[in-house]
């Protein structure tokens, strides 16, 4: 099989981490690199010995419908990459949100299927191995009651063009809905500075009458990654940053002598691996055909080398992206409502 082309737009920080990864992928070309940012770009190019693009529709003219394309570009310029894009090739990767509106989402979501497009949006937590460690357990645990979640993290230069909500909180917004379904209330609270949402808090009433509790802060200098789950049998511990996972096992009270047991931790061990690691290999996989041909796609030999194979979750698509999106908008509505 030749090797699958890939085109990277947008050279940023985040960018940089796909081209690295890109780099090490087998059966990857990387077709070219793109930014605006010209003189940044044709350093990163010299640097990794990939052509840097000048002209990217000509360049995306060269590829195949079954090459793909990654967007790591700002935030509004979304909608505008995945337009361009989509009338060269079906298989696209566009880093959260999916796009900067509600209306803009939906767009993206009827051309995706007028176009027969595969979109895949970097909701990377979801390769986090200690989620899919946590959502093999919470597989064969008892009734979800609650999930708490924290997301915290010093205000980033060079993120300007969006609130915490959409900056931190929508991965989260996705892990709940992803663990726990779609959501019939939303109450939320918050602080705005300078008209822009630095601090959120919101509780979401799902439809299977459990509920997420979402913290996500840029005004805190501590980063944590934190994740609980509150179910009818056990309650479950999971530190995203450290890759930990502690599960508190209900037990009847005993009476052994002087000891008493009331219940009991187990420490599950989570195997070390880079998400975006995972998650462009499930792009990779996708631009290949074998995902969406038969769950053996999840057999690659690159998959096995990770230990990975029948533990890949199911790529976040657009309808992913459009539901975080309305579930966020919401939030941030709520919040400036009672700012002002």
């Amino acid at each position: 099989m030749k090797p699958i082309k890939i085109a990277l737009l947008g050279i940023g920080k985040m960018g940089q981490n796909h081209l690295r990864i890109l780099n090490m992928l087998k059966d990857v070309e990387i077709a070219f690199i793109y930014d605006t940012n010209e003189e940044s770009c044709k350093k990163i190019a010299q640097t990794y010995n990939v052509k840097m693009s000048q002209d990217l529709e000509a360049d995306l003219a060269m590829l195949s419908p079954s090459d793909g394309a990654i967007i790591v570009t700002p935030t509004f310029s979304h909608f505008d990459y995945i337009s361009k894009v989509s009338e060269y090739v079906k298989n696209i990767f566009v880093e959260k949100p999916l796009t900067n509106t509600l209306e803009s989402a939906q767009v993206v979501i009827d051309l995706a299927q007028k176009k027969s497009l595969n979109i895949q949006v970097g909701f990377i937590e979801r390769y986090n191995p200690a989620i899919i460690t946590l959502k093999n357990i919470l597989s064969h645990s008892g009734k979800i009651i609650n999930v708490d979640i924290s997301r915290t993290n010093k205000a980033s230069s060079r993120i300007t063009d969006v609130d915490v909500v959409i900056d931190l909180m929508i991965h989260d917004i996705d892990l709940a809905l992803n663990i726990n379904g779609d959501v019939s209330e939303i109450y939320a609270q918050g602080v705005v500075v300078e008209g822009m949402i630095e601090f959120a808090r919101a509780i979401l009433t799902h439809k299977n009458g459990s509920f997420s509790n979402i913290l996500a802060s840029r005004i805190t200098e501590k980063r944590i990654r934190q994740i609980s789950v509150t179910t009818d049998k056990e309650y479950i511990d999971c530190n995203l940053l450290s890759k930990e996972v502690f599960v508190n096992k209900q037990s009847v009270e005993q009476r052994f002598g002087n000891v008493q047991i009331h219940s009991n931790t187990e420490t599950i061990e989570v195997r070390g691996q880079e998400a975006l690691l995972s998650e462009l290999i499930d792009f990779a996989d996708i631009c290949k055909n074998e995902k969406s041909k038969s769950p053996e796609s999840t057999k690659s030999p690159e998959n096995q080398s990770l230990g990975l194979e029948n533990q890949m979750p199911n790529f976040p698509n657009q309808f992913d992206g459009m539901r975080a999106i309305e579930i966020a908008h919401k939030i941030q509505t709520i919040i400036h409502k009672k700012a002002n």
